[in-house]
């Protein structure tokens, strides 16, 4: 049974593992998109969505008038009606990789978050992305599944309980626009 004490404790537990180094390097690849004027894109299915698409808020608006300058970032999980018509028309697995398809660039970087780390439709576009030259930075949790594997960089958090995942994935992508924050007022 888990008590609020316990949650607290295992969330500490998870975030004292956090490995900061691997903070400044997704920072670093945020800071190169702003800097080169590239696009971030972000993906992830449930709370992953969420996720993803809270941090384009604070990097999109935030970083502009930060620093002047937009962090071009979108989250392909926020057009409903085109992830509906993907899914509905071909295939679930197939509702981000047509969007990194007629986005993606080289240099762009697309950072995807699965819980699981095997969500299909996360790991058919990481797979898209690195065909069209883009970078590809995961979020997983459990041992990293597939994704940790199939992007170029991952961050995975050593937990098999969702919430405390996405807590968690939720703190790296905070730090790593605070830590780009600071860069963009310290460099601009």
């Amino acid at each position: 049974m888990i008590t609020a004490e316990g949650y607290i404790a295992q969330v500490k537990g998870l975030l004292d593992a956090l490995n900061v180094q691997d903070v400044d390097r997704l920072t670093t690849r945020l800071e190169d998109c702003w800097r080169n004027g590239k696009r971030v894109f972000l993906i992830g299915n449930g709370g992953s969505a969420s996720t993803a698409s809270h941090i384009v808020n604070d990097l999109q608006k935030c970083i502009h008038l930060e620093s002047g300058k937009p962090l071009k970032a979108l989250c392909f999980a926020d057009n409903t009606a085109l992830v509906l018509a993907w899914g509905n028309d071909t295939a679930y697995d197939n509702i981000f990789a047509p969007q990194v398809e007629c986005w993606a660039e080289p240099g762009d970087l697309l950072i995807a978050i699965s819980g699981s780390g095997n969500s299909a439709n996360v790991l058919c576009a990481v797979e898209e992305a690195e065909r069209r030259g883009a970078r590809t930075f995961g979020l997983a949790g459990y041992m990293g599944g597939e994704l940790a594997a199939a992007a170029d960089e991952c961050i995975v958090v050593g937990s098999t309980n969702m919430q405390q995942i996405e807590d968690i994935h939720m703190v790296i992508l905070h730090m790593a626009f605070s830590l780009l924050r600071e860069r963009v007022r310290t460099r601009s």
